[in-house]
Formats: C-alpha cells, structure tokens, sequence
C-alpha cells in the first residue's frame, strides 16, 4: 500500500477523532447486539428439508403395509414439486416414508403440498391405516433422551405416567417439536378370548368387538328444551375397568345373558410396543425429545430443563 496514502488517513483519523471515536462506539455497541441476539446451536441447519409420514396399521404384515399403504401414499405425493429423493420403509404394522426435499427450498410450502396429496389419498388406504405427517423438526432433531425407571411400578404403569404426565408438560415447554416414548406398549383393556366358548354360543369377532366397544364408548344423549332453557342430557356407565367390562352382554338368549366373561378373560395389558428401552442394562422407559425447526438449541435446553425439574417434584410427590 502506498505510504501516502497511509498518511493520509492517519491525518484524516485525527482531524476528525470525534467522528472516528463515535464511529467505532457505533460499531462496538452492534457487534457486542449482534453478539446477544445470535444463536447458540450446536450445527446449524445442515441437512436438506423433508417431510416424514408415519402410518401404523395394526395387523397388517409387512407385505400388506407395502402393498396397501406405503406404495399407495409414494405414488399419490410422488409429483410435488421440488422432490429430491423418496426413502420408505414397511414392517408389520408400520409404514415410514421420509421425503427429501432440495436444498433451499420452502419447508413451509413443502408441507403443505405433502398434506394436501396426503389428503385425497387416505380414503383408498385400509380403514385401520392412520397416515401421519410427523411434527416439524431441526437438523439434529433429537437434542435430550429421559428416561424413567422405578423399583415399584411396573413398565406399563411408567408409560402412563410419561404419556400422561410427563409428555404433555415436556411438548408444552417452548421450541420442543415432539416427545417419542420407548419401552412398553400404552395400557389397554384386553379380551382374551376361549375360542371354544365362541363355537359353544355360535358368536363371531365381530359379535364381541361390537358389544366391548358400545360398552367403552362415550354416547352423547343430545338435549331436551323446555319453554325457559335448554337442558343438555349425557350418559353414564362407560366401562373402564377389567371388572365393569367383562360384565358387558354380548347375547341375550333364553332368558340368559352371555357376557364377555363367559367368553374369555378381560384385564389390563399393554399394546405391542415398536420399540424397548433400558438404562444400565435395565428394561426402563425413555422418552426422545426433539427440537422445532430453526429454534434455538440453548433456550429449548434450559426451557425442557426447567419442565424436568418441575415434573421432579411432582414425581417424588
């Protein structure tokens, strides 16, 4: 660089020190802003948009979920626009179709070309099929994994408690996309029929899926109007124990009422589970919670942070 021009700003620099000192208090004050306002994340968003669709049908192999579900739902949002690549994967009773989007373009308007494709395809999927377009979330997706153990309750009395209580206030907690429980399978009543007992009083499946579910379900009774008010009526006896729904009459004949108990035995079990989880080598629930797209990693870590420690008392309470 030339010397005199060196000179030059030197002179110029204490000419008008006041503008250059006021300058750089300027410069020094948005650095130190911009150094506030910036994200701490540990990558940025390095991987390219997509959508995943998560469809469980229940009973099905997984040549059935291939053919059925997962081939029918490729082809209906194979034409949107900007595509890169479409990855699925079908086993029993789960159908996984993940769609990478290019580089650069709209997740937003992505989605929304994937829902609406989604939209005109579910009435051609098995009834039992229930495709899902999974929440929205960063690169790294997964930023903390909980787990749950306990000496006294068992795994399906832990998955209760974090489906119920622990799950709700975790998703509630800003900048968390979604929380997965692993380790057993959500608590359900069961029949476990006696096929013997079906032949014996000439019942079908479909006798006893039909009965156990009036006996389980909510029925609204409408209302009744009057000259001054309306008067809204609901119904009781919703079964929600093994007791009260085994008393459920499946067939009324001679006099007699067949119960489901006559039929086999009703209790509390769990559903099959997708997936198991232990900590130090024991069976335990874990609970996987994921970060929205473009939040800040450091902020939804300390928000999940607080929610845990809140959930602790609760817990030990």
């Amino acid at each position: 660089m030339n010397t005199g021009f060196l000179r030059w700003i030197i002179a110029f620099s204490l000419h008008f020190r006041a503008a250059i000192c006021a300058v750089s208090a300027l410069l020094m004050l948005y650095g130190l802003y911009t150094l506030y306002e910036s994200r701490y994340d540990v990558f940025p968003e390095f991987a390219p948009p997509e959508v995943v669709i998560q469809t469980e049908a229940p009973g099905l192999s997984s040549q059935q979920v291939e053919m059925l579900v997962t081939q029918r739902i490729e082809t209906a949002v194979s034409g949107i626009e900007n595509i890169d690549t479409i990855r699925s994967s079908s086993i029993q009773g789960l159908s996984v179709i993940t769609i990478i989007f290019k580089s650069g373009s709209n997740i937003y308007y992505n989605r929304q070309g994937v829902t609406e494709r989604l939209a005109s395809v579910v009435s051609d999927l098995p009834t039992i099929a229930k495709p899902v377009i999974t929440p929205l979330t960063s690169s790294m997706s997964v930023i903390l994994a909980v787990g749950l153990t306990s000496k006294t309750k068992s795994l399906m009395d832990l998955r209760t408690i974090a489906e119920w209580d622990i799950q709700p206030r975790l998703v509630a907690a800003p900048g968390v996309a979604s929380v997965v429980i692993y380790g057993a399978g959500k608590k359900q009543l069961q029949i476990q029929l006696d096929q013997n007992a079906l032949i014996k009083y000439n019942l079908s499946m479909s006798d006893v899926v039909q009965a156990a579910s009036k006996a389980t379900a909510i029925q609204g009774a409408g209302f009744i109007e009057t000259e001054n008010q309306r008067i809204d009526l609901f119904t009781e006896g919703q079964s929600l124990t093994p007791d009260e729904l085994e008393k459920t009459v499946v067939l009324h004949e001679k006099g007699e009422n067949i119960t489901l108990s006559d039929l086999g035995r009703v209790l509390n079990g769990q559903e099959p589970p997708f997936g198991y989880g232990t900590i130090m080598g024991e069976n335990a629930i874990i609970l996987l919670v994921s970060e929205q797209y473009g939040a800040n990693t450091l902020e939804v870590t300390k928000n999940v942070d607080k929610a845990l420690a809140e959930l602790s008392q609760m817990l030990k309470a």
